[in-house]
């Protein structure tokens, strides 16, 4: 399969090791990446408060070159942010005549037309109906064996839009967990809101969110997740969670874990990008830790040494 790829701004600058990662899984899962050619930010959440015309046009603007370019690839988007961003442009614009009519306007100053023709894909649809967990578990190598492993969806991916699985209870992350061998975390606060860009504005109530967050994953050795603010808020506000009752666990991408499980080191996969990744976690991934715990090891061990 080939697939027209939108990386988006946060693959490229601070989730970079989602973007490497992907590329690197995806190419051993025998899919084709094809970068989209001079893609630009598509507006994210900033964009809307400013205009709401612009807010449609930069995610289109990507879109026309896909459709123009790619002959007729779906676009796959890691981040997100950017495939909502991008799917609610087929979904709101398509079918609404001024808006499509709006858009295009501001897209012929550089000799595009948005058609409505392109198909948004999230990572993890791809993952479900194009691959397919059993392709992924003959691909692995170095089974993630007793690791117990909490999958963390978020809220942008599943919401407004349930393309691919049940926001209300996502379980699209659970058979490639199941595939590499590791242990589902089962819990409920899979698609709670980690609080998103009240990080910025209303910095204790995200806070408050993320120590929830962080202390239902008690038990879990990783979380998993596929969206780089989540990602973040995650990882980076640990310190500030454990204060409000979260504890200490490493989150990374479910394509990191996924190439770890396919053969792929961890320079390859980027852990070191990952700010949760003390030496102490990374040499328990090395050994493969959790698969035979020692007294004393395990995941509150790491708690500890973070």
């Amino acid at each position: 399969m080939r697939y027209a790829y939108y990386p988006g701004c946060s693959l490229t600058e601070s989730a970079r090791e989602f973007d490497v990662s992907t590329r690197l899984v995806m190419e051993r899962l025998g899919s084709e990446l094809v970068e989209i050619p001079d893609w630009t930010c598509c507006g994210a959440s900033a964009a809307e408060p400013v205009s709401r015309l612009m807010n449609y046009a930069l995610p289109a603007r990507n879109l026309a070159i896909a459709e123009q370019d790619m002959d007729g690839m779906d676009v796959l988007a890691p981040c997100a942010a950017c495939y909502l961003n991008l799917l609610k442009v087929g979904r709101e614009a398509v079918g609404d005549r001024h808006l499509h009519g709006r858009i295009n306007e501001v897209l012929a100053a550089s000799g595009l037309v948005y058609r409505g023709k392109a198909r948004v894909r999230h990572l993890l649809d791809v993952l479900k109906n194009d691959v397919g967990a059993k392709i992924v578990e003959q691909k692995v190598t170095d089974s993630l064996k007793g690791m117990k492993i909490a999958p963390y969806y978020g809220c942008q991916i599943l919401r407004p839009y349930p393309v691919f699985d049940d926001p209300g209870k996502p379980v699209s992350m659970e058979p490639f967990i199941e595939a590499m061998g590791g242990e589902v975390h089962r819990w409920d606060m899979g698609n709670r809101c980690c609080g998103a860009s009240l990080m910025v504005g209303h910095p204790e109530v995200a806070i408050r969110s993320v120590a929830e967050i962080l202390n239902a994953a008690r038990g879990a050795d990783a979380i998993a997740t596929v969206c780089p603010l989540c990602q973040m808020n995650l990882e980076a506000y640990q310190a500030k969670a454990a204060r409000a009752g979260g504890r200490r666990v490493p989150v990374l991408y479910l394509t990191q874990l996924m190439g770890l499980a396919m053969g792929l080191d961890d320079k390859a996969m980027r852990l070191s990008d990952n700010l949760t990744m003390t030496p102490a976690v990374r040499r328990g991934i090395a050994a493969r830790a959790w698969a035979e715990p020692a007294p004393g090891q395990g995941a509150e061990t790491v708690e500890a040494s973070g």
